[in-house]
């Protein structure tokens, strides 16, 4: 059987490692018709958008697609090409398995843990106003006719919506996901002792869920607590759904307990369509060089494999790249000084992808 698969190179280093991705995934043998699609800053002089309509229109097409990083302006411009996707095609669930590396230079070794972060709602929805626009002026009237706290004049304004539906979907889908990998709990995570509407809402809802799992343990954690116990035992936790925000902090701050974001895949779901990503950025400055970890986009892959049913394609990939950091002797610069503090010896992201195809067996 044959799979449609959009690819997106991005980038930066976005086409160097998934043209080292591209290389694994057709050494598994799986066939994939590759179908090229471009996003990126590039595109913005050609298409006056960095995410053209015929890219969009192939990932509707095809139903899935994976891609490199997209650089995305900080402060002004374009808000996101990742943003951009996930709402046209409601991507609702973003799922990022965390879990230790051989090599991966951090301070724990046993680490295994999923994020399943609300990808829709919340303070990433994007729904801004910026300091002296009309709308700040009425929403400002409206919250001082309510009773609460004024709002300061020359203020900015972000709206922060969610919804019943969307706090139950996502942690829905993250007890489903848990009872689908065996895994034995679910932590809910948010503010709701001091955003009593809105996280309130998700907790409330949460818990309503929690209540048709039995079979899979339930608890609660105020995002700062959960910070402080990750980094204080990861072990504690297993799956995490969290709303959008504190989704995106909490996930990089567990890919910093298992050797940072060059290890760290990534997934967009949703109910018709799929997007895969490493989930680190575009690293314009060392782009064209051939230094850059292809590790999180392979890993990306293996995920892809394992949504288009290819779980055998999907373990020899996660195995290959486990027994490449083992043996060490043929990783990229940033995963031998992990190792050994200096980068000599390193190999490039094209020469590890080569030891990783020698290893799929």
């Amino acid at each position: 059987m044959s799979h449609d698969v959009v690819l997106i190179p991005g980038d930066g280093i976005g086409p160097e490692i998934t043209r080292a991705m591209r290389r694994v995934v057709d050494a598994t043998g799986v066939s994939i018709s590759w179908h090229v699609a471009e996003a990126g800053a590039a595109q913005i002089e050609r298409a006056a958008t960095p995410l053209p309509p015929e890219t969009l229109e192939a990932v509707r097409t095809y139903g899935v697609a994976i891609k490199g990083p997209v650089t995305t302006p900080v402060g002004t411009g374009f808000r996101s090409v990742n943003v951009a996707l996930r709402q046209a095609f409601d991507l609702y669930a973003c799922v990022r398995p965390c879990r230790s590396l051989p090599g991966d230079g951090s301070r724990y070794r046993d680490v295994d843990l999923v994020i399943v972060r609300e990808n829709t709602e919340d303070l990433y929805a994007g729904i801004e106003f910026e300091a002296g626009a009309p709308e700040v002026d009425e929403l400002a009237g409206i919250v001082e006719r309510s009773g609460q706290r004024a709002i300061r004049p020359g203020s900015a304004i972000s709206i922060k919506p969610i919804s019943a539906e969307g706090s139950r979907r996502i942690v829905t889908y993250a007890f489903e996901y848990a009872r689908r990998a065996g895994r034995r709990k679910v932590t809910a995570v948010h503010k709701a002792n001091i955003m009593k509407a809105t996280d309130g809402l998700f907790l409330r809802v949460a818990r309503e869920v929690a209540a048709a799992y039995p079979d899979i343990a339930f608890e609660d954690k105020i995002v700062d607590a959960c910070c402080m116990g990750l980094v204080q035992d990861p072990r504690q936790f297993d799956v995490l759904v969290l709303p959008n925000l504190y989704g995106d902090i909490v996930s990089d701050l567990c890919a910093g307990l298992t050797g940072g974001l060059g290890m760290a895949p990534g997934a967009n779901i949703g109910d018709e369509l799929a997007v895969f990503e490493a989930t680190h950025g575009s690293a314009p400055d060392i782009a064209g060089k051939d230094i850059a970890n292809p590790t999180a986009e392979i890993l990306s892959a293996a995920l892809m494999l394992e949504h288009l049913g290819e779980t055998e394609a999907a373990g020899r990939v996660r195995a290959a790249v486990v027994s490449v950091l083992s043996e060490g002797a043929q990783v990229t610069a940033d995963v031998r000084r992990a190792q050994t503090g200096a980068a000599a010896g390193a190999v490039g992201t094209a020469a590890f992808a080569d030891a990783v195809i020698a290893h799929l067996g």
